[in-house]
């Protein structure tokens, strides 16, 4: 597996993570927990979000490490 793939791996790890945490603060009642959730969430986001410019950046400076999605790899 190569760095681009691995990074691209984390972010999407990252992404789903965040998805889990919205929907358990959207399951809970406990407003302390939605709170809670809603936070870590956030701050998951801000992580993908700056991973995100990393790997831009990375693809950019590197176009050997740019992951094709599979319709480009046609």
């Amino acid at each position: 597996m190569t760095i681009g793939q691995k990074m691209h791996q984390c972010l999407a790890s990252l992404q789903s993570a965040a998805g889990d945490l919205k929907s358990f603060a959207l399951d809970t009642q406990d407003q302390n927990a939605k709170k809670m959730f809603s936070d870590y969430a956030n701050q998951l986001e801000n992580i993908a979000q700056g991973l995100r410019g990393r790997v831009n950046y990375i693809e950019r400076e590197e176009p050997q490490y740019k992951v094709l999605d599979p319709q480009q790899q046609q």
